[in-house]
């Protein structure tokens, strides 16, 4: 029976064993020792990684009863193997790991909400509650955790008999027989778990709350913990600092400075609206009539393209083509004409200029990768179409 040396000392990163078996596998090769300080894939938590016997482990699962290493080279069977975990990792999982049962245990015991959910990710980690909790709670529960954290209550792991087993009220998804193995937080959780975990909760250092969004009929929540939240917080930190100097503002004030920016960016768009309205109409005065019409107009967005050919359509009858953009990055266009059916001509066009988009019939938006020469010589090939 393999020796799982984590269960016993989860800061155990160096060891030594005897390589019992090693098959190519189809991820790597497939290496079984007769003792591990490699955390298998299970409970929530992923799997270690780390070196065996100069040889990088890709990942680590539990089948029948074994830890099975895949490994990127083989091993000799029978040969002696130096392992080395990647701790900065193992001891972030731990980290994790520790943060959500006292989360979890604590909403357990607040508002008896049972954790249905759980997945360590690579950025976040999420926890499912089957009770909705509303912004307030959330707060309360953030706060207990890290009032908790920072008793540095130690963490307590046993292996209780039946007996004791069926005496004590711990946290489980399922009905447990046989050997159990019990995660205790005194104060704030007690949970079956056969996962790494840290040896007291001032460990974990940091429990932040990053989102909470309905689920099912409960929450989901979103949270870093330790090193992860420390190096959350130095982003925005970071991130805030340059908004600060961006827009001349004090470091809680950021807020209102974007607002007010905010509202001087919608000021100056609605004038340009203005300002385009005016132009459009002097634009739709100065080809009123009859004809096919092809208009280049620079700097437009494709909403002010649209508000343009949809002004000029009105005083002209036949097709009115408008575009807007630059040499070496294309143009936007849009196609009118009033009561008419432009697919065909959009669908030749787009063929021809490299172009996608579409619409109503007698009105089509979208973008060609052409040149203005190439886009009038198209135009030119209809004779019932004038270039402008």
């Amino acid at each position: 029976m393999m020796i799982k040396l984590y269960e016993a000392d989860p800061y155990l990163t160096l060891f030594s064993a005897q390589v019992v078996s090693c098959n190519q596998g189809k991820k790597g090769y497939d290496v079984i020792l007769d003792q591990t300080a490699f955390y298998p894939e299970g409970g929530g938590q992923p799997y270690d990684t780390g070196l065996l016997g100069g040889a990088r482990v890709l990942e680590v699962h539990e089948r029948e009863g074994q830890v099975v290493h895949t490994c990127d080279g083989p091993l000799e069977p029978g040969s002696r193997v130096e392992g080395s975990i990647d701790w900065p990792r193992r001891f972030d999982l731990m980290q994790h790991h520790s943060g959500e049962h006292i989360v979890s245990g604590i909403a357990h015991a607040k508002w008896g909400c049972d954790n249905v959910g759980f997945h360590m990710g690579a950025d976040v980690i999420t926890i499912d509650l089957n009770i909705l909790l509303d912004e307030g709670q959330l707060r309360e529960l953030e706060e207990a955790t890290n009032r908790y954290i920072w008793r540095d209550a130690p963490v307590e792991i046993t292996y209780p008999s039946s007996d004791e087993l069926e005496k004590l009220n711990y946290r489980s998804k399922k009905a447990l027989t046989g050997r159990v193995r019990i995660v205790s937080f005194p104060g704030a959780d007690t949970c079956a778990c056969c996962g790494t975990h840290i040896s007291s909760a001032g460990q974990i250092g940091l429990v932040k709350l990053l989102s909470a969004q309905k689920f099912r009929e409960g929450v989901r929540i979103e949270l870093i913990c330790g090193g992860r939240a420390l190096r959350y917080m130095d982003a925005l930190l970071t991130q805030n600092r340059r908004i600060m100097n961006l827009l001349s503002a004090k470091p809680f004030e950021t807020d209102r400075a974007v607002e007010r920016l905010l509202e001087e960016n919608n000021a100056l768009k609605l004038r340009i609206q203005q300002m385009e309205a005016r132009r459009f109409s002097d634009l739709a005065r100065e080809h009123a009539g009859d004809g096919d019409l092809l208009l280049f107009e620079e700097g437009l967005s494709p909403d002010g393209l649209r508000r343009l050919c949809d002004v000029i359509s009105q005083q002209r009858q036949g097709l009115c083509a408008c575009f807007s953009g630059t040499e070496g990055e294309g143009y936007k266009y849009a196609l009118a004409r009033r009561g008419g059916d432009l697919r065909t001509l959009s669908k030749t066009m787009n063929e021809a200029l490299h172009g996608r988009g579409g619409g109503k019939p007698d009105f089509v938006q979208g973008s060609v990768q052409a040149t203005r020469s190439e886009i009038q010589a198209f135009f030119s090939k209809d004779p019932h179409i004038l270039s402008n």
